[in-house]
């Protein structure tokens, strides 16, 4: 159900099949130390969740975690580290979820692609992000 992703010890990645669907209740899926939590949440009807406010506190995050949520299709994840050395890629299908959590990754759409990001704000893309050219199609090694 939940593939821990990681290079040299680190996380890199978790990506969260599709059958998640199948657990009661509330279930996290990250441990509390991520800067970006990720929970499956399953109740029957007549559940109740008690009213509740977020409390307003200063943390310092300095990382872009992203989840995305595929709807629909196939997509291939290409991760690399920080040097930009490519490391290998994985494939995620629709009702599939990704929390992208450091080093560097890319993308190739590979059947039409829906997906919902999330990320942590606020976005400032020319402080947050640094683009570079990605591996010859030739390379790519699919991790199962």
């Amino acid at each position: 159900m939940i593939e821990k992703i990681k290079y040299k010890n680190k996380y890199l990645a978790m990506i969260v099949r599709s059958n998640y669907r199948k657990k009661k209740g509330i279930n996290f899926f990250t441990p509390n130390k991520f800067s970006q939590q990720l929970a499956f949440m399953n109740y029957q009807k007549k559940h109740t969740i008690k009213p509740h406010l977020h409390l307003r506190r200063l943390k310092k995050i300095y990382d872009t975690p992203e989840i995305l949520i595929i709807l629909n299709g196939k997509l291939r994840i290409d991760f690399y580290s920080n040097k930009k050395k490519y490391i290998f890629s994985k494939i995620i299908k629709k009702n599939d979820i990704v929390l992208l959590l450091s080093e560097g990754h890319g993308f190739k759409i590979e059947k039409s692609c829906e997906m919902i990001e999330v990320k942590q704000g606020p976005y400032i893309k020319t402080k947050d992000k640094k683009r570079f050219k990605s591996i010859d199609e030739k390379q790519i090694k699919i991790k199962k």
